[in-house]
């Protein structure tokens, strides 16, 4: 990962968005040392961005900082995976109703074309960074706060096994997703709160419980 940005003066919110856009790519995995000194090499920066960049991407819940000792690739065991699913159906079912009275027709329309073009995305990564699109912007109605905060956090934490499931699912499994989302687009167009809420804890779920059945995707 050579792409260095020729500059001095570069901010540690430019080298975030950079080890960010690698880290939920998959270009870091979970669990890779992120050395500062090579950081610093690599963008031409100085130690103090750096530290800023890598305090900023723990804030998100993509890198684990411990004192004394180094950065990481943020990387769940087995049961804090579990944990993060269960609070993701309980809370992003909360903020889709949050959500639902206030999108947008801009929304909604872009919220369908992506429903579609998961439907049609061949690779792993254009279908992950769809699936994130859509769901992410499912609960742009809502107002910014603690909630959407911390769903986004639970999003960015659990990226990589998302990436380690989709690699190990059957083709039926990737039907039944398409059909879950459709269930849930249905229900946002509809503003039927319920109906989506029900739908998304669902998907959710499923998911975790997937996810539990390949024990080996945390080794």
């Amino acid at each position: 990962m050579k792409n260095e940005i020729n500059t001095n003066q570069i901010s540690g919110s430019r080298i975030a968005e950079t080890l960010r856009d690698e880290i939920l790519s998959g270009a870091l995995a979970a669990g890779q040392r992120l050395r500062q000194e090579d950081i610093a090499e690599r963008f031409g920066a100085s130690r103090q961005p750096v530290r800023d960049a890598l305090r900023l991407l723990e804030g998100e819940g993509l890198v684990t900082l411990i004192a004394n000792s180094g950065a990481w690739v943020a990387k769940l065991s087995e049961s804090e995976c579990a944990e993060a699913y269960q609070i993701r159906e309980r809370l992003e079912p909360l903020l889709l109703r949050a959500s639902i009275p206030n999108l947008t027709p801009t929304q909604l329309a872009k919220l369908e074309s992506l429903v579609s073009a998961i439907e049609l995305s061949t690779d792993l990564e254009s279908f992950l960074r769809l699936d994130r699109e859509f769901h992410l912007l499912s609960y742009a109605g809502a107002s910014k706060g603690m909630l959407s905060d911390l769903v986004e956090r639970l999003w960015n934490t659990t990226q990589h096994y998302r990436r380690a499931f989709r690699n190990v699912v059957k083709p039926n499994e990737s039907n039944i997703t398409q059909f879950e989302h459709r269930i849930i687009m249905d229900a946002i167009a509809r503003k039927d709160s319920d109906q989506a809420e029900r739908a998304l804890e669902g998907h959710i779920r499923r998911t975790r419980i997937e996810l539990a059945a390949h024990r080996e995707l945390f080794s």
